[in-house]
């Protein structure tokens, strides 16, 4: 079973277009948990026109951020596989299925693939994330300067056990998924790009990072963050190896 975790807020522009690309791709039994943080849009409404089975629609009671609304959906995710979604990218036809088989041939806690950036009508931007960023495994390298995108990124259901909570931090569920699977266990970047990164005015995310003040304070708190859950990491490694 997979299951396709979304935070969405005010997504109604790409949300349909999004949907469908992820939709085709899964079987009867997948799931794809959206959880609305208190959008102002049509956004729960187009989801719920949409009549399927396999989406369960949860909304916060108030705005919580996508952190928070990302936590909430993998901690109801009852795949053995979890995929992460953003509410206005286009998945490629072989998303899913690759990943699957990455799964399926490797030992990988987490796997992060490459994308297309583009444009808000999807012309192409750059041909590769992972080039831009100089996207690749390793903590201390993705420390130092992450190349953790949470569109890009699925994990093992058995993750959830190291990395749930998600601190009390603003800082985004991505780095932190990435950082602590790096620790536990095997992160797998392949190189396929499966994904259309949609890059717009309303973005969360942004493609650039801010003074070196900020990347230092960032870096400092996130590594005070995994030490407090470092015991709770490596009990999980050394139960599972």
């Amino acid at each position: 079973m997979i299951s396709v975790c979304m935070a969405v807020f005010n997504g109604e522009r790409y949300l349909e277009e999004q949907l469908r690309s992820i939709l085709v791709q899964l079987s009867v039994q997948d799931e794809v948990i959206i959880v609305d943080d208190c959008s102002r849009d049509s956004s729960e409404n187009l989801i719920r026109s949409m009549r399927d089975s396999r989406i369960i629609l949860l909304r916060n009671e108030s705005n919580l951020g996508p952190t928070a609304s990302f936590a909430r959906a993998i901690s109801h995710a009852k795949g053995q596989y979890i995929f992460l979604s953003d509410q206005d990218d286009v998945w490629h036809s072989e998303k899913v299925a690759t990943i699957c088989q990455t799964f399926d041939s490797t030992k990988s806690l987490v796997i992060v693939s490459d994308a297309r950036i583009v444009d808000s009508n999807c012309n192409v931007l750059s041909e590769s994330f992972f080039s831009l960023r100089d996207s690749r495994p390793g903590f201390w390298h993705n420390l130092y300067k992450n190349g953790f995108l949470g569109c890009c990124m699925a994990l093992r259901s058995e993750a959830k056990a190291f990395f749930l909570p998600f601190p009390d931090f603003k800082q985004m569920h991505d780095e932190w998924i990435g950082l602590c699977a790096s620790i536990a266990g095997e992160v797998t970047f392949i190189q396929e790009k499966l994904i259309d990164y949609r890059r717009h005015e309303k973005n969360v995310t942004r493609m650039t990072h801010g003074s070196l003040m900020s990347m230092v304070r960032k870096r400092l708190k996130f590594s005070f963050y995994v030490l407090q859950r470092l015991p709770r990491i490596l009990i999980w490694r050394f139960r599972t190896d």
